[in-house]
């Protein structure tokens, strides 16, 4: 008898807040924008496989996928909630946590996704901490290519654009008075409204991928690319703290290397699909707008003018300074490449 007490007591023990956590299993409840079959869904897919077999089954990643859980902004409020756990988000989600990831997005600021990688090689302790602050934790960093303004008319300078339309994030305040002060007109809407919004003429141009073009069939609507790349479009893979407590810890460092490849994979894979996005639709009757380097100049001295809210408002100070000097350090290197080179 007092043998399988023992016994019992051994198991209610074992069974405490750290044996409970090892034995539960934890769901996992993701969201993203990217329809199935894309590469983001393909790959976010692989992840919740091998999630599942390194876990023995105790870690499920379970995927809403094409934009059913709302938009990037939508996902993290659900996850701050606690109805959602995390997604796969581009910057306009990942800046409601928290701004950082802005400073790899400086319109006009990188030549080549190098410039990107590196700056962000030095930056990633700081800048998963901020977001681990906030309550997140990053898997992955993501990008899926270079913005360009995608168009019902052709856009060449900032005067061609001011007279458009343009589609914005809702509920990024200061994205919408930088646009404002720059002298455009900004359209504030949720993503998943932009194709009825071109269709309808609510909006007339849309700073965008070509990949996500392609995808969302928005070249119908705006058969016009303007051929100057604005700013890589940046994301990651987020999982609230929360719920990444809820796993096992000795399971957590697997989880996060397999997510850190998918993240690798991804990128690998994504990058080329910008051309060959461009090149499919210009086979569909894409107009590819030109644009010269006398041009570029025009277009960045209407940024200057707005740099003062770029940096401070939409990148916080430290953080823009930062990138930028790391930036420059990688241009004195000698690796500097002009263009978007991938």
């Amino acid at each position: 008898m007092k043998f399988r007490l023992l016994l019992m007591l051994a198991g209610a023990l074992a069974l405490g807040p750290l044996g409970a956590a090892r034995a539960r299993k934890v769901v996992v409840k993701m969201a993203t924008l990217a329809p199935k079959g894309s590469v983001f869904h393909r790959v976010l897919t692989e992840m919740a496989n091998d999630w599942k077999e390194a876990s023995g089954g105790r870690v499920e990643l379970r995927l809403f996928a094409g934009g059913v859980a709302g938009d990037d902004v939508d996902v993290v409020r659900k996850a701050r909630l606690g109805t959602l756990d995390g997604g796969l988000l581009t910057s306009a989600g990942v800046s409601t946590i928290d701004k950082a990831i802005h400073c790899l997005q400086v319109p006009m600021a990188y030549a080549s996704l190098r410039e990107v990688d590196y700056v962000l090689d030095k930056m990633r302790p700081v800048l998963e901490k901020r977001y681990d602050d906030a309550g997140f934790i990053i898997l992955s960093w993501v990008d899926a290519g270079w913005v360009r303004f995608f168009s019902k008319k052709p856009i060449v300078t900032p005067e061609d654009l001011a007279a458009e339309k343009l589609f914005v994030w809702a509920g990024q305040d200061e994205v919408l008075d930088i646009w404002k002060g720059a002298g455009f007109n900004p359209v504030p809407l949720p993503s998943t409204e932009i194709s009825t919004a071109l269709q309808t003429g609510l909006v007339t141009a849309v700073p965008t991928t070509p990949q996500a073009t392609l995808l969302m069939q928005w070249n119908k609507n705006a058969p016009y690319m303007t051929d100057a790349p604005w700013a890589p479009l940046m994301g990651a893979t987020v999982i609230t703290k929360k719920t990444w407590e809820e796993i096992d810890p000795e399971l957590r460092p697997k989880l996060m290397e397999i997510a850190r490849k998918a993240g690798e994979k991804l990128r690998a894979e994504a990058r080329p699909a910008d051309q060959r996005s461009i090149d499919a639709m210009a086979e569909r009757g894409l107009t590819i707008v030109k644009v010269d380097e006398a041009t570029r100049a025009r277009w960045r001295e209407r940024l200057d003018g707005a740099m003062s809210k770029v940096r401070g408002v939409w990148v916080p100070a430290d953080l823009f300074d930062e990138a930028m000097r790391h930036r420059d350090a990688f241009r004195k290197l000698g690796a500097f490449t002009d263009g978007a080179d991938e």
